[in-house]
């Protein structure tokens, strides 16, 4: 690539246009006047956690006040909302509780969609062992989505300790006596980054290398590997530091390049989930759909807002969405194993809003001269996602959360409970 002057240009266009798209600044609101009690909204919302509405976990003001203009004064939500994270180290129940307590409104799991939810669709994984890496409680995770015989790093750690020789302080002092048989590892599912990577790096590379059995000698010429299921690509993400953290796309980059350090080849994945991947926001789509069936909505949802602070994940991945379901009709290639899994998409088009809270940093300036400052660690993205200044272009930015609430009901001509909004 040439010093990605396409991506540069994209990113002063996004800039450009995102300036006059700032709402917030022209002073203009929405009349106060109430819907008729026959309207039915015809979009759905489709939410970021991490930068947008919390920071760790710093709670960021103004989702609070968001959330109170998107539910009546019984709690219940107006419209369909889904929360869409790339975070995968707990159950979506537990995340439900705490955007409960964050957001003052009740979550339902049913609203929330972790990195790993997609999994669930993948079946055929589902009575294989499978050995998963990542932290929290990731075997009560496997089980939830499905899988019967999962085990974790630490467990092929515990049969097989003489795989695990870096830290000298957990080497073992005396190898076991009695031969250990684990069952053949079939597949690897990567949750998230885990906490010492490089015993996950180490074991993970063991496995790759003997066709699923981590305790005999490396057969490099073993290719394909056997499969890899990997859930959110974040390469970074917002906390409380003032600069973003490695998320863990970072460990895939390491685990990518070790792999073909090691055997001369390209590490391949069975599946990539997580935001931006279209099998997420197809995902995201049916949860839509089945919140506008519960809330008993006779008409279909036809416009998603996707509403994050990462370029290269949630404007990306809105973006990315919309241009599947723009050419979702025209597609003459065989639909993809999750396709068949989910019914068809009722949304006609998925809208990205970029929200200044976390990631995105509006004040960053562009390198002048492209040519020379800029190289291919720009682009965030993971290695299996082009670079298209196009999808990375965000449809709105605007401050906050709240900000892009008032804009989507501005966008919408919707206006919920005028009383409780401050107009």
């Amino acid at each position: 690539m040439k010093g990605l002057w396409p991506l540069c240009r994209g990113l002063r266009l996004l800039r450009t246009r995102g300036s006059i798209r700032r709402l917030h600044q022209s002073g203009m609101c929405m009349a106060a006047e109430e819907p008729q009690s026959s309207f039915q909204p015809s979009f759905g919302l489709l939410f970021d956690i991490d930068g947008v509405l919390v920071r760790g976990k710093t709670p960021i003001p103004a989702a609070k006040k968001a959330f109170q203009k998107l539910v009546n004064s019984q709690g219940q939500f107006l419209v369909p909302v889904v929360f869409v994270t790339n975070a995968g180290n707990c159950l979506r129940q537990t995340k439900a509780d705490q955007l409960s307590d964050i957001l003052g409104v009740p979550i339902s799991q049913d609203q929330v969609m972790m990195s790993h939810s997609p999994l669930r669709i993948f079946r055929q994984y589902h009575d294989k062992c499978v050995l998963v890496s990542g932290q929290g409680p990731i075997l009560d995770i496997a089980k939830y989505l499905g899988f019967s015989n999962p085990i974790t790093i630490d467990s092929v750690r515990e049969s097989y300790p003489f795989l695990d020789m870096v830290d000298h302080n957990r080497r073992p002092k005396i190898l076991p006596s009695a031969a250990v048989t684990l069952p053949k590892i079939e597949a690897v599912i990567l949750f998230g980054e885990p906490i010492r990577w490089e015993t996950n790096l180490q074991i993970i590379m063991d496995v790759l290398l003997t066709d699923g059995h981590p305790a005999n000698p490396h057969h490099p010429a073993n290719y394909p590997h056997i499969p890899i299921l990997a859930c959110n690509m974040d390469l970074m993400w917002m906390a409380e530091a003032r600069s973003p953290r490695f998320g863990h796309g970072i460990f895939m980059v390491c685990l990518e390049n070790i792999y073909k350090k090691i055997t001369g080849k390209e590490l391949k994945y069975e599946a990539l989930m997580g935001k931006p991947s279209e099998v997420t926001y197809h995902y995201a789509e049916y949860l839509i759909r089945t919140k506008a069936a519960e809330m008993q909505w006779k008409n279909p949802v036809q416009t998603l807002y996707a509403i994050g602070d990462n370029l290269m994940t949630d404007i990306y991945g809105g973006n990315l969405y919309n241009r599947y379901l723009e050419n979702r009709n025209s597609r003459k290639e065989e639909e993809a194993a999750w396709e068949s899994e989910l019914s068809y998409p009722s949304a006609t088009q998925c809208k990205s809003v970029l929200v200044c809270t976390g990631i995105y940093n509006p004040h960053a300036e562009v390198p002048a001269d492209p040519s020379q400052s800029v190289t291919e660690t720009v682009f965030h993205g993971h290695r299996d996602f082009r670079i298209d200044p196009a999808l990375i272009e965000p449809g709105h930015i605007v401050p906050d959360v709240n900000a892009a609430v008032d804009l989507i009901f501005q966008l919408e001509t919707f206006v919920p409970n005028s009383d409780k909004r401050t107009l």
